[in-house]
């Protein structure tokens, strides 16, 4: 009952608010006759002050009085007149009506259909019990309950791909790592680790990173992703014959038309020296070298970091004189992101377009990493 009260008080307000101006100017409404009414009592005035200061005679006086007080007495009839007789127009009167019955019906009609008056206030205690579709409060939900439950593996498992995909890297390592510890090794689990800990040293295959794949390999062997990266592991370290030999493994072993079998050719036309100078001693532009790769594995966070930004600086540098390096913008587009330069991610991944057109090969690859990493072609962050 009081919520009833409530809404009929508010609607009494804002009809009360619309009702106003226009009770108003049906109000306001006066006879044309009204204005000269004034001006003819200004000027019985200004005879009387005529006439005191000598401006005018007395005989010119009383008669100029006498006119003009017979057209102030003709004004004031018609006024008069005239002011029983004020019809409200029919728009003023309409809209008066719109206001005190249709709108108030309107707006009852419509919350019977859509509204729900018991339905009580949801605090965000009830919202985390009931998130609905809402993946904010899924995440919420999930972190508070890893909070009450640190050893709730499946809670880890769902949030992991899910900090990945929004570009919390090394939130997304520590739930692949506490949900390998806890649930055991499979496949996701041990690839989406191992994305992880590369994408945290900007491309860098660390050991960490390299042990996860190999296990995954044990598990399922002929995996193309850990095939890939050590392969890409074995090409940081400069040996040009070992990785050389491992993409083409991937090839051979890749169903017709894989969609990373293009970025799997590139590493191969490179290390066969079909690429710049600068690619041919198996080094590609911004590549760490092995040294890189041993000094990161005991640096401090904030040096890794330090590290990586000196890298994909001098990345970007070398993109300008050589802008078909595709592997290069796919490293420095993940690279800004994973250092939370969204901006920079987002008009590096413009600039590869350019000279990647999307309906391609490497263009849709291109599309592809920034839907995983929230980027949006057209600027913005998703």
């Amino acid at each position: 009952m009081l919520f009833w009260i409530l809404v009929a008080t508010l609607t009494a307000a804002v009809a009360a608010v619309l009702l106003l101006p226009l009770l108003r100017a049906a109000a306001s409404a006066e006879a044309p006759q009204s204005h000269d009414v004034e001006v003819y009592r200004d000027q019985l005035e200004e005879l009387k002050r005529d006439e005191k200061n000598g401006l005018i005679s007395g005989d010119d006086a009383n008669f100029a009085r006498a006119e003009v007080a017979r057209r102030l007495l003709a004004a004031t009839d018609a006024v008069k007149a005239a002011a029983p007789v004020q019809p409200v127009k029919r728009g003023n009167r309409l809209a008066q009506l719109a206001v005190i019955l249709i709108l108030p019906v309107v707006g009852l009609c419509l919350y019977l259909r859509t509204g729900n008056p018991d339905v009580p206030d949801a605090p965000l205690a009830a919202r985390l019990a009931n998130p609905g579709n809402d993946m904010n409060i899924l995440i919420a939900r999930a972190e508070r309950q890893l909070v009450a439950n640190p050893e709730d593996g499946a809670g880890w498992d769902v949030l992991a791909p899910i900090y990945y995909r929004s570009g919390r890297i090394e939130e997304a390592a520590v739930a692949f790592r506490n949900a390998l510890r806890i649930l055991g090794a499979t496949p996701v689990r041990l690839g989406g680790y191992a994305e992880s800990l590369i994408a945290l040293s900007g491309g860098l295959v660390t050991n960490d990173a390299r042990d996860a794949l190999q296990k995954l390999l044990a598990i399922e062997p002929g995996d193309p992703r850990a095939q890939f990266y050590l392969a890409l592991a074995l090409k940081q370290e400069g040996k040009v014959p070992e990785a050389l030999a491992a993409f083409e493994q991937i090839v051979r072993t890749s169903p017709a038309g894989a969609p990373w079998l293009p970025l799997v050719n590139d590493h191969i036309a490179g290390l066969k020296g079909d690429t710049p100078a600068a690619q041919q001693a198996g080094t590609p532009l911004g590549n760490p070298t092995g040294e890189d790769i041993a000094a990161a594995q005991d640096m401090s966070a904030g040096d890794r970091t330090a590290m990586i930004e000196g890298m994909v600086g001098s990345l970007a540098e070398k993109l300008k004189s050589e802008p078909k390096n595709f592997e290069g913008w796919i490293r420095i587009i993940r690279s800004y992101s994973v250092l939370g330069q969204k901006d920079k991610a987002t008009d590096a991944l413009k600039q590869g377009l350019a000279v990647f057109p999307a309906d391609g090969s490497e263009g849709k690859q291109l599309l592809a990493l920034a839907g995983e990493l929230g980027l949006k072609a057209d600027g913005g962050v998703e």
